[in-house]
């Protein structure tokens, strides 16, 4: 009698430094087509590559083109260095996928950072190079990455922290120095240090934590070359006086002049759940294995975009 080959599941790790895996991104992976999706938590740096290991020599070469990692977490720099280890320690022909995307902040900060984009060409017919770009809340997840992004397309970029300017300082120090941008440190500790750096802001996104106002209508007030205003904040109250979370390119009310665009966060966050998916799914069916950082998320990011 004979029997048929067993078909492989589809396997998906998921290495975290924190105390548990985000379910958000959990769903993501079964709604991808992952069958079997497995949380490590309290993962450090140095395990990476024996976890890593441990999942490509079970299966063999069939095997691992159905098995993927993902990397989450709070801490985009410590992401970043996982991803470059987890890659460093496949040995062919044992190789397998990889996806950072800690706390959903470079799939977040690459949908943001493209609306933006799109929305200085459609409006202002220009892009980001030469823009004085402000992240409030640029210490996050978010803000960082979201930085770098801006800073590799020619913005210049201050990640603004409300614990003041030293937290900024350090921050853009931090960040700039491991993915080799030059950032600034800024503060909206007080209205005053806010507006500020508003008067000579063309972008400002709003990336602090959610169900906070970091930008109110006397700030807004104090912007006059303001061209976009971007919010990540999808809880009450919103981030940014005026910009709702469906805004998806309309006229910020108050804005000097009337010249600025609004993008609230559900218009952004459409964008971030698409690139996310898409690049799940493109993981799972990849016929070689791939590498999905923040860039890769900015470049599907501006095609979803275009698609529309």
């Amino acid at each position: 009698m004979s029997t048929a080959p067993i078909e492989r599941p589809y396997i998906l790790h998921m290495f975290t430094p924190g105390a548990q895996m985000s379910p958000f991104d959990v769903n993501m992976a079964a709604d991808a087509g992952y069958q079997i999706i497995t949380p490590y938590c309290g993962v450090s740096l140095a395990q990476i590559t024996g976890l890593t290991q441990d999942a490509i020599f079970s299966r063999g070469p069939k095997g691992v083109a159905r098995t993927g990692i993902f990397i989450g977490g709070r801490d985009v720099l410590l992401a970043a260095d996982m991803l470059d280890a987890a890659k460093a320690a496949m040995v062919k022909p044992f190789v397998v996928s990889v996806f950072a995307d800690p706390s959903g902040s470079y799939t977040t900060a690459a949908a943001l950072v493209a609306c933006v984009e799109a929305a200085l060409k459609k409006h202002h017919d220009t892009g980001l190079a030469g823009k004085k770009v402000l992240m409030l809340g640029g210490g996050g997840t978010v803000g960082r990455i979201a930085g770098v992004l801006c800073a590799r397309a020619g913005a210049h970029v201050a990640l603004a922290s409300h614990r003041g300017r030293a937290a900024g300082d350090e921050a853009a120090a931090q960040t700039g120095a491991r993915f080799g941008v030059e950032l600034r440190g800024a503060s909206f500790h007080n209205s005053a240090d806010l507006q500020s750096e508003l008067a000579d802001t063309d972008v400002v996104m709003g990336v602090a934590a959610a169900g906070v106002e970091v930008m109110s209508a006397a700030d807004l007030a104090a912007a006059p070359k303001l061209l976009v205003a971007a919010d990540v904040n999808a809880v009450p109250p919103l981030g940014i006086a005026g910009v709702g979370v469906m805004d998806g390119g309309v006229a910020l009310p108050g804005s000097v002049g009337g010249k600025a665009i609004a993008l609230g966060a559900l218009a952004i966050g459409n964008v971030k759940y698409q690139v996310q998916h898409r690049l799940l799914v493109q993981m799972r069916e990849a016929a070689k294995p791939v590498y999905f950082g923040f860039d890769a998320a900015f470049d599907l990011a501006r095609a979803v975009l275009a698609e529309a």
